[in-house]
C-alpha cells in the first residue's frame, strides 16, 4: 500500500519540527561518518553494504509487523534528517511524507536519491519499485555516487563495495531469469499489487488488477471487482494468491479464506524488510517460497 502521512501527525507536525531542528543543530553522525536517511530499511540496508564504516545508516520505516498506513512522524525522525547529508527514499507517491519533512528541514549540501526518479517511474504507477529486480542496481549506482562525492579519499572502498553488492543483486536477476523460464504465463491473483512489479518481472499472468488498486489507494472495491476475485478462487481460475502480510483488512482476510478452503495456495509478501536480513535474502527468501507454490501440481 501507499503509505501516507496520517492526520494525526500531520497537525503536530509544525511543532515536532521545532524541537526537532533545535534538537538536531549540532547534532553529527558518530566518528566523522556520512549521516545517510533512508525512507524504507530496504534501501537503508543497501546503503549501508556501499558505505560500511564509513557511514551511518538511519531508516525510518522498518517493522514488517506494522501497517505502513500508521506512520507518524517524531522528533527522532526529523532530527536525523536534519543532519543527514544522504537521504534516500522511493518516490512514485509511495512515501509523499518525505518530501513535506526534507522541505521542512532544508540543507545545501544534502543529496537526495529518489529510486522513481531513478527507474522513470511517475505517480499513478505502480510505487513498489524494490520488487522490481532492475531498481536496486540503478539505486545502489547512486548510492555509491553520492558517498564518493561526499567523501572523496574513501572513493574505492565505495566503488570495491558496489562491485560486490551489485554481484549479490544480480543473484536476484539469475533467480528470476530462472523461475520466469518455468512460470511465465501462469494465472496469478493478488490482494494488492505490492508484489507486482516482481510478477510482471516472471512474466506471471496476474488476475483483479482493479480491485488490487482500489486496496492500494484506499478505495471500496466495486462489487462487481468482488464477486469476480471471489469466483476466480472458489472455481480455481488462478494458481496462487499473493496477499500483503504487513496489512489487516476484513475483505483481505476473507479472500484468503476462500482461498484456503478451494485449496489455493496462499503467501504472503511485505513491504518492508524483516530485521537481521539482507536485501538480498529477504527478495531471494520470497522467491523461494513463491516458486514453491508454483510448483505444487494442481488439485
Amino acid at each position: 500500500m501507499v503509505v501516507r502521512l496520517v492526520k494525526s501527525a500531520a497537525a503536530g507536525l509544525a511543532a515536532i519540527l521545532v524541537l526537532a531542528i533545535g534538537q538536531a543543530a549540532s547534532a553529527q553522525a558518530a566518528s566523522g561518518q556520512i549521516a545517510v536517511v533512508a525512507a524504507e530499511n530496504f534501501y537503508g540496508d543497501i546503503a549501508r553494504q556501499i558505505g560500511g564504516d564509513q557511514v551511518a545508516v538511519a531508516s525510518i520505516m522498518t517493522n514488517p509487523d506494522q501497517d505502513p498506513h500508521l506512520f507518524e512522524t517524531t522528533p527522532a525522525v526529523v532530527r536525523q534528517l536534519a543532519r543527514a547529508k544522504i537521504v534516500v527514499l522511493n518516490g512514485a507517491n509511495y512515501d509523499p511524507w518525505m518530501d513535506k519533512l526534507l522541505a521542512a528541514t532544508p540543507r545545501s549540501d544534502r543529496i537526495v536519491i529518489n529510486a522513481a526518479q531513478l527507474t522513470g517511474r511517475r505517480p499513478g504507477d505502480n510505487p513498489h519499485l524494490w520488487y522490481d529486480p532492475v531498481t536496486m542496481p540503478r539505486v545502489a549506482t547512486a548510492i555509491a555516487e553520492a558517498f564518493a562525492k561526499v567523501d572523496v579519499p574513501h572513493s574505492s572502498d565505495y566503488a570495491a563495495r558496489l562491485k560486490t553488492t551489485l554481484a549479490a543483486l544480480e543473484r536476484i536477476a539469475q533467480r528470476v531469469t530462472q523461475m520466469r523460464a518455468k512460470h511465465a504465463g501462469t494465472v496469478v491473483t493478488a490482494t494488492e499489487p505490492v508484489f507486482g512489479p516482481m510478477t510482471d518481472a516472471l512474466g506471471l499472468t496476474m488476475r483483479n488488477q482493479r480491485f488490487q488498486l482500489a486496496m492500494m489507494n484506499d478505495t471500496e472495491p466495486s462489487a462487481r471487482d468482488v464477486a469476480a476475485f471471489e469466483r476466480d478462487l472458489r472455481e480455481r481460475k488462478v494458481k496462487l494468491l499473493i496477499y500483503n502480510s504487513q496489512v489487516s483488512e476484513k475483505l483481505t482476510e476473507r479472500l484468503r479464506d476462500i482461498a484456503g478452503k478451494a485449496k489455493v495456495p496462499v503467501i504472503g509478501v511485505t513491504e518492508t524488510m524483516p530485521p537481521n536480513a539482507s536485501f538480498q535474502d529477504w527478495v531471494l527468501g520470497e522467491l523461494d517460497v513463491l516458486d514453491k507454490a508454483l510448483n505444487e501440481p494442481n488439485s
